[in-house]
Order: C-alpha cells, then structure tokens, then sequence
C-alpha cells in the first residue's frame, strides 16, 4: 500500500532528478516503513515485514495494527533545491490510505481522496495492488464535491475492483463516471533501486572514524546489506583501511 501510494505521489514530481520520500514510524510490530519513488520507479523497506496478525472481522488484513496507531507520517520532497521540503503528521488509523489523506489536508492543505488495496494469495504473493488520489483543484464548487464523495462511496473497496481485473484507466473510469475524464499520460512503474559500491563506500565513511577504526580491529571486514534490494556490498580490512584514511583526510 505504501508503495502505491508514493509511486503515485513520485509520478507527481516535474524533474527527473526529483523525489519523494515517504516515512511511517508507528508503534505496531512493523516498525517504521520507508517509501521512495521518482517518476516511474519506487522502493520500499520495514523494520519488521514479516508479521502475522489475525484478520479483521471483515476478513481483510488488519494493516492498521500492523503499522499502529499511534505514531507519525513524514513526506520528504527533494526538489533538488537548497533544502528539501518536510511535512508531518500524527497518524490516524496505521491504514495508510486514511493517513495520507489526512498528511494532504493538514501539511499540504490539499483536499484528497486516497484509497489503497493490495490483494494477497494464500501464499502471502500479491495477487494485484493498486489504488487511487483524488485532489481538488483550488475553486471546485460543492456539486462536484458532492459528486466526488459520492463516486468514492460507490467505488467501495480498491480490492474488490482490482480482483475483477480493472487497472489503473478502469478504476479511473469508475471515479470519474459522466465527469468526462480526459486521459493526459500513463506512466509505467518498476521497484528499482539506485545503490552502487560508491554510495555504500559514503555511508561507511560517515560512520566516524572511531566507528570504523573499531569495526576494523574487531571484525577485519565488513558486509553491508542495502535494506531495499538485499544487495550485500563485502569490504575488505585493505578497504576499510582506505575508506578510514579517506574519513581521516575530510
């Protein structure tokens, strides 16, 4: 659900340089999610992502618990500007759509209507995933308020009309019935992720010179695991030696 919903959010961004960096830290077995999508990729970690929760009464998966309640949903926008821009909220309910929506009104003071639905095989493989953001645009009238919140009743959950075969277009099509939508640009979208030797090689160096003199005389090596694709980067005593020289000379 996280990665739907900033993969819509990074198709928003102008710039190719530009992205969007969303963090949920709530107090469920989850821990804190991470989100990062462009225009067209995305890619997602949790502390904890394996966790086994009974399902709500309604038979859904109860996200809400998993994720918790309590807690806050940060997004980080990097225009490639001086400072990037940073938006905060208390969460509300851990379902992620009704955060969002709820980080739109209150940080962005943008109107939006969010709905999110991953449907999930008895294996745990997701089946389908996919998901919604209506905004208003600055001087949209009540009848078309009223229209929108109507639609959105209608529509009911993602998961419903994502196991009926519909994409994005489909569910598109449903929201905005007898509204004429006009179809400007379809974007396809991969998890992909950015990490190389070198930007490893930078974070091992902010680590501090006592930290990795230590890590060096205690273990000789290192092996470090990028949390979003599970790429596993080996550094040698002899790097760590250099990398330590490097830190030395900054």
């Amino acid at each position: 659900r996280l990665m739907t919903a900033t993969a819509m959010m990074g198709v928003m961004m102008k710039g190719e340089r530009e992205s969007v960096t969303v963090t949920i830290k709530g107090n469920g077995p989850m821990g804190t999610l991470v989100a990062v999508a462009n225009h067209g990729t995305v890619k997602a970690y949790a502390d904890n992502p394996r966790v086994e929760l009974p399902l709500r009464e309604d038979g859904k998966l109860d996200v809400g618990a998993a994720v918790g309640s309590e807690g806050t949903l940060t997004v980080i926008r990097d225009l490639h500007m001086k400072e990037p821009y940073v938006g905060s909220v208390p969460l509300v309910s851990g379902e992620i759509a009704e955060d969002l929506t709820a980080y739109f009104a209150a940080s962005e003071q943008i109107p939006t209507a969010c709905g999110l639905g991953v449907l999930v095989d008895t294996d745990q493989s997701v089946l389908c995933a996919g998901g919604y953001m209506l905004q208003l645009l600055p001087g949209a009238d009540e009848s078309t308020i009223d229209r929108l919140e109507e639609a959105v009743r209608r529509l009911g959950p993602v998961t419903e009309i994502l196991r009926q075969g519909s994409d994005a277009a489909g569910v598109l099509s449903q929201l905005l019935e007898g509204m004429e939508p006009e179809l400007l640009e379809r974007v396809p979208v991969s998890y992909k992720c950015y990490c190389n030797r070198e930007r490893v090689s930078q974070a091992v160096i902010s680590l501090g010179k006592t930290e990795l003199r230590d890590m060096i005389d205690k273990e000789g090596s290192a092996d470090l695991t990028c949390q979003f694709c599970d790429k596993v980067y080996h550094f040698s005593k002899e790097e760590l030696e250099a990398l330590l020289t490097e830190a030395s000379e900054d």
